[in-house]
Formats: C-alpha cells, sequence, structure tokens
C-alpha cells in the first residue's frame, strides 16, 4: 500500500504534470486514514485506540512533523501504545502525544503483538524498506489473549494461505477474520486476489470492488467497480465515502462520475460516513453534489447532516453551516440551533439566525440556555434583535425568560409580537415578582403606543386637497 503522508499535493496551474505543495492534512483526517488500515489488517488494538483531543477540531499536523511509537506495560494493567508526532520551531525540537492505544491483556504475548502493532504503524508512514517476514496471531484476535506469535517460513505462509482460502469458501461466518489475515500475509489487494484467484471461490465483482475500497488500491478499483454498478451501486459509494486519505475521495469522485443517481437514504449514509472519518472535503463535495445526485432531495438534508456532524465533529459541523444556504437552513431541524446554543458559540449561532433558522418547538430550550446564567443573556439579546427565531405564540419560550430573570430578552419577545396578556392566561401563578412588573409596564407602554398609532390621523388637508 502507499505510505500515509502528512502533506497535500496538487497538480500545478503552470505544469499538470508537476504537484506543488497543498497544506498540511487535518491531524483527524491522517489518525482516521491510520485506524481504517489496521483495522483492515486486524492489528486495531482490543481495548481502544484514540487520537489525543489537542489535535481535534481541524487541527493540522505540523510541517515537517515525523512519527514515532512507544510500546509498554502499563503501570496498573494492560499493554500501552503510545504514537508521537515530533517537529521543530525555531530550531527546538517538539514533541507531542498523537494517538494511545490499549490492550486488555497484560502478558508477554499481548506485549509482543503490540509491538507488531507498532511496526505497521511506523510501516504505514514509513513505507516497508524490505522485504520482511510476515507475522500471524494464531487463535484469534478479539477473545483470545494466550495466544503465540509465530514467525513463518514461505513454505509455512503457503501452507497456512491455503487453509485460510478454503475456510473462506466454507464459513461465510468467518470471512472478515480470514480476509484480515490473508492481506496481512499477502500484502496486497492484488495478491490477494492472485491468490484466491486461482480457486473457484464465490468472489464477485462486487465483492472484488469492496476488497480494493478496504485496501485502498485504487488501479484494481477502477477495473472492477463499474462491473458492479447495476445493482451495487449506493453500497459502493458508502464504502468508497468511508475510505479515509486521497484514495477514498478518487473513488468516490469515480462514483459520482460514473452514476447519475443514488437513493437518498444511501446518500445520506455517505456523507455521514464521510463526516466519521472527519474529511471535511469529501463532505463539501458530497453535500455540493446531492442536489444533483438525489432525486427530490429533502430540504432539510444539509442541515441534518450539520447536526449529525455537530455531534462529535464540530469544525466540520460549522464549515457545513457556512457553507449552506438561506433555504438549506431554513429547512434545518431546529435541533441545530439548540446544539449550537449548547456551546455558547455566538458566529456560529448568527449565522443560523441570519439565514433563517426556526427555533422550533424546542426554542424554549436554546432560550433558557442561552439565558440560565446572566453573562449568556447576551447571546440571546443579540440574535432576537438580529431576527425573530421564535414564533409568536410560543409562550413557553417567554416562560423560560421569565423563570431566568432575563428581562430585556422578555422584552424583546413582546416587541417581536408576542401577547402578555395570552402568556398570563397560560401561566397565571408567577412568583418572578419584580420581573413581571417590568414587563407589565413594559407591555402597558406597548399598548399605549399601539392606540396612539391607530388615533393618529391617516390624512391631512393642505390646500383642499387631501394627502393619504
Amino acid at each position: 500500500m502507499d505510505i500515509i503522508e502528512f502533506d497535500r499535493w496538487k497538480p500545478s496551474a503552470d505544469d499538470p504534470r508537476k504537484l506543488e505543495y497543498a497544506g498540511q492534512r487535518p491531524a483527524r483526517e491522517v489518525f482516521e486514514e491510520l485506524k481504517h488500515r489496521l483495522e483492515s489488517q486486524g492489528y486495531l488494538p482490543d481495548e481502544y485506540f484514540l487520537m489525543d483531543f489537542n489535535w481535534e477540531n481541524g487541527r493540522k499536523i505540523p510541517k515537517d512533523a515525523d512519527i514515532f511509537c512507544t510500546t509498554d506495560y502499563g503501570g496498573s494493567e494492560g499493554v500501552y501504545l503510545d504514537v508521537y508526532l515530533k517537529w521543530y520551531e525555531d530550531g527546538k525540537p517538539i514533541t507531542k502525544s498523537f494517538i494511545t492505544g490499549k490492550t486488555l491483556g497484560e502478558n508477554g504475548n499481548d506485549l509482543d503483538r503490540m509491538f507488531l502493532i507498532s511496526s505497521a504503524i511506523t510501516k504505514a508512514f514509513h513505507g516497508d524498506h524490505a522485504t520482511h517476514a510476515r507475522y500471524i496471531k494464531i487463535g484469534g484476535v478479539e477473545d483470545d489473549t494466550s495466544g503465540r506469535v509465530v514467525h513463518l517460513s514461505q513454505q509455512e505462509e503457503k501452507v497456512i494461505i491455503e487453509a485460510l482460502v478454503e475456510q473462506r469458501e466454507r464459513q461465510e461466518e468467518a470471512m472478515s477474520q480470514t480476509e484480515q489475515l490473508l492481506r496481512r500475509m499477502t500484502g496486497s489487494i492484488t495478491a490477494y486476489m492472485d491468490t484466491v484467484g486461482q480457486r473457484p471461490l464465490r468472489l464477485s465483482d462486487y465483492d472484488r470492488a469492496i476488497l480494493a475500497v478496504q485496501d485502498g488500491e485504487l488501479s484494481a478499483f477502477k477495473e472492477l467497480y463499474p462491473k458492479a454498478l447495476k445493482d451495487h451501486a449506493d453500497d459502493l459509494l458508502i464504502a468508497a465515502a468511508g475510505r479515509p486519505g486521497t484514495v477514498g475521495r478518487k473513488m468516490t469522485l469515480l462514483l459520482l462520475v460514473d452514476v447519475e443517481q443514488f437513493q437518498e437514504t444511501a446518500y445520506r449514509a455517505a456523507c455521514l460516513k464521510a463526516i466519521g472519518i472527519d474529511d471535511f472535503e469529501k463532505v463539501s463535495f458530497l453535500l455540493e453534489q446531492a442536489g444533483s445526485h438525489v432525486p427530490d432531495l429533502s430540504a432539510s438534508f444539509h442541515g441534518e447532516m450539520a447536526s449529525e456532524a455537530y455531534l462529535e465533529h464540530r469544525s466540520i459541523a460549522k464549515e457545513i453551516i457556512k457553507g449552506c444556504s438561506e433555504e438549506q437552513i431554513t429547512a434545518a431541524p431546529p435541533r441545530l440551533l439548540e446544539q449550537v446554543a449548547a456551546d455558547k458559540d455566538f458566529h456560529a449561532l448568527s449565522t443560523l439566525v441570519k439565514k433563517g433558522i426556526s427555533g422550533g418547538p424546542n426554542a424554549w430550550r436554546v432560550l433558557h440556555m442561552l439565558t440560565c446564567q446572566k453573562s449568556d443573556c447576551w447571546l440571546a439579546e443579540e440574535l432576537l434583535k438580529e431576527r425573530m427565531w421564535v414564533a409568536a405564540d410560543d409562550y413557553s419560550a417567554l416562560h423560560a425568560c421569565i423563570q431566568n430573570n432575563a428581562v430585556d430578552v422578555c422584552k424583546l419577545l413582546l416587541d417581536g409580537g408576542m401577547d402578555f396578556d395570552q402568556y398570563l392566561q397560560r401561566y397565571p401563578y408567577e412568583e418572578n415578582g419584580k420581573t413581571l412588573q417590568a414587563l407589565t409596564d413594559h407591555w402597558a407602554e406597548l399598548k399605549a403606543a399601539q392606540e396612539q398609532g391607530e388615533q393618529a390621523p391617516s390624512s391631512q388637508e393642505a390646500g383642499g386637497m387631501i394627502l393619504g
């Protein structure tokens, strides 16, 4: 497989045959590509494999950074694998934790396996500079922590491969683990298919295309996917969208070029896959193409994707919001406003409100979050001044602000069209005396101003003419 790069390159504008530097890749994108590769080979630690939180929110890998791993027993339990990034700033070396993995077992065999994972990570970024002996773990990955890491000769490898191929044909339930071992031993999807292709296995063109996606073999994918488009276009798009890195983007692009329409459910799943691997470039492209590839696309589609992204990929969610049209934000689910309000992110909130989002039936929850602390009330005030996103008959929203004694926010709601008399009929028993008195006075002023406006003359005489 190709090594995982930290930087991006693009064709030169002056000479498309040459590549020029296009910046660093986001750390999350690099992590997801590495995780995908380890998982396809059965090399993920069985307890967890997590990126350090300091690299979240779109932070990019430093220029000219290098990567290295350390492996050791934990202080109290398990075996730990720590992945670090090292680079230089102003001539001084800086080392920061990037990824931490842990295995449940803590004996010598578990330590050996974690060192193999460390080796796989090093090769993923630095390449395989020689023909190394392959290693496999006999006895399973998930449950068996007492297996043995053994060295196999080429002849022994051949025997194991033939046995695994036969098992894959006969035991469908063991297919996933068998394919992991075959890929680990043969090295790539091309070698894998060369091996299994010599036998009458039930490998369809779709099966082979999916394997090509998993292993990131672009040339094999180009050859195979056209044969599987008729019945599996949706599934191929979902798989390609979930493949991290440049190869995954190219596979996704090929499918969007060759297929005119996808089911909305499949397209939604593909977008969620791209969000899940933190690939904003792919997410942005999929959302841009959604209208032309999904018949009768739901008006709320883009807003729903922003809401889904906000759960764990907030930097992507904010970029989606920024790129949405007013029509797309107007149709967005009200929960999106609530999610952003929970973070007190005024810039994102202001963007949503200016583009026309509605607070919906949960506007009271948004206002409660923005007024429960006096220091945050300015957020609610500024948003209501920009645009009234609360329904004029949503008295639960007014009630939430009264409960929090947010007088100025309540006044803005009344100015925006809420009827205070109707509110008092629905909530006749209140303990917030000062707040209610202030609003009663304000309401009286509003009614007086309205009555004066109604009584003002609508015309006046001037030189025998009536000016309306």
